[in-house]
């Protein structure tokens, strides 16, 4: 079997089933809540930021005393004993075979040149970096929902225009076949309409085929199964939103973009780095405490077969005197790495400066189109109605009234296209300012 037929064939086993799919009715709201209970990669970013926050707990852990527990036991080979001979009294030193240990230790840091707590505000920083990128992730996630949602309301009500032309065609047609079997119209005449029957069957064709692609982008994007007949139970009307100026806006995303305070994490957590790297230039102390419970203890002389308890405190110090520079170099890379994430951030702002400015005139020119698509409509519908009442009269040719028929269909397209391109500028210019649902 040729690639072209195995092609035909699984495109016709999938609109057949596609056509014995239960239909699923959704609403924009409902078809949110699924999608990002469905997405992967949604959970991989709360993963993400689950690990950051427990990279964070786990470094800051460094700032709390450390204490272990040690034991042991060891069986020794046997030696003589051990004996000091004293003249008319030799001491003897019995041979211990058997040694158990238990030793806890604590160890406290003093003061590490702030290398420890600044490791610590590092992690905390780019644990709420995460947090903001979870964030900005998932009104990425409720755009990209939103706008195969609203594609498939514009591929069925497109759909539904053409079906509503194909049948205003063919009662056309039907009224023309009755003219030219009365003589009262020409050959021409009745091909024309035809013609246009024919073209307006190839565009419900092609309106049909774009309601099945539309559904199966949505479904991938949901979740769902790629065969569910997806119904659109929200609606679009002409109502248009009021935003704040351009200006109120632009502060607004500022404070509120959830990939701006990502950005703002990681510049302070790179000043943290910059802080630990210098850190080397200073001493580290260390408070430490041991506690021995031995048989026998090694502390006490002569050794005895018993369990004896001893203990010790102490500060150490460490300074590194030379390092071969590690501490220069080491200071220079964080140095330049918070010096890239402040370009960073200078850009990301610029980025929003642009992506904001833009969204707010797509906005403003999408409800203009609506008011001018509106008149457009009413004006094809008037103009309709009228070359319809003429033609019957015999005042208007068949051509005008074609005409006409096809200058509807158009306006109404040009109102469909222009309510879905307001809600998808509206919705990409909450999303730019920061609106997270």
């Amino acid at each position: 079997m040729s690639t072209l037929k195995k092609s035909a064939l699984a495109s016709l086993a999938f609109i057949a089933s596609m056509a014995n799919a239960q239909q699923r009715l959704l609403t924009v709201e409902e078809s949110v809540a699924i999608g990002m209970e469905n997405s992967k990669a949604l959970h991989s970013s709360l993963m993400k930021s689950n690990y950051s926050d427990a990279k964070s707990s786990e470094i800051a852990a460094g700032l709390y005393p450390l204490v272990k527990l040690q034991a042991g036991y060891q069986k020794l080979s046997d030696i003589p004993a051990f004996t000091i001979p004293i003249p008319n009294a030799p001491v003897s030193f019995p041979v211990i075979l058997n040694t158990y240990t238990v030793k806890a230790s604590l160890q406290q840091p003093l003061f590490t040149g702030w290398k420890l707590q600044s490791a610590a505000d590092n992690a905390e920083y780019i644990s709420n970096a995460a947090h903001s990128d979870y964030t900005k992730d998932k009104a990425e996630l409720i755009y990209s929902i939103k706008s195969t949602y609203w594609n498939v309301y514009r591929a069925k009500e497109f759909k539904r225009l053409s079906d509503e032309n194909v049948n205003q065609i063919g009662q056309h047609l039907a009224d023309i076949e009755n003219l030219f079997k009365q003589g009262m119209a020409t050959t021409n005449a009745v091909l024309k309409v035809k013609v246009q029957l024919s073209n307006a069957k190839l565009l419900q064709s092609d309106a049909s085929n774009n309601v099945e692609i539309a559904i199966i982008a949505f479904n991938s994007t949901v979740g769902i199964p790629l065969d569910t007949d997806v119904g659109i139970a929200s609606s679009l009307t002409s109502m248009t939103k009021d935003f704040p100026e351009v200006r109120q806006l632009l502060a607004k995303a500022m404070t509120e973009r959830p990939d701006m305070h990502a950005m703002e994490w990681r510049l302070r957590a790179s000043q943290a780095g910059v802080i630990a790297a210098q850190s080397g230039w200073l001493p580290q102390v260390f408070l430490s405490g041991n506690y021995y419970y031995s048989r026998p203890n090694q502390r006490i002389f002569p050794a005895q077969d018993q369990f004896k308890d001893t203990w010790d405190v102490g500060v150490n110090l460490q300074f590194d005197i030379w390092n071969n520079l590690t501490t220069v170099y080491q200071t220079a890379q964080a140095q330049s790495q918070y010096e890239q994430t402040k370009d960073a951030y200078a850009m990301l702002k610029d980025g929003a400066t642009l992506e904001v400015t833009q969204n707010y005139l797509n906005v403003k020119q999408a409800k203009q189109k609506i008011q001018l698509a509106q008149l457009g409509v009413e004006q094809s519908d008037e103009n309709l109605r009228v070359a319809q009442e003429t033609f019957k009269a015999g005042l208007t040719t068949n051509s005008e009234l074609l005409d006409a028929e096809v200058g509807q269909l158009q306006s109404k397209i040009q109102l469909l296209q222009s309510l879905v391109e307001y809600e998808l500028a509206q919705a990409k210019l909450e999303k730019s300012v920061g609106v997270v649902q």
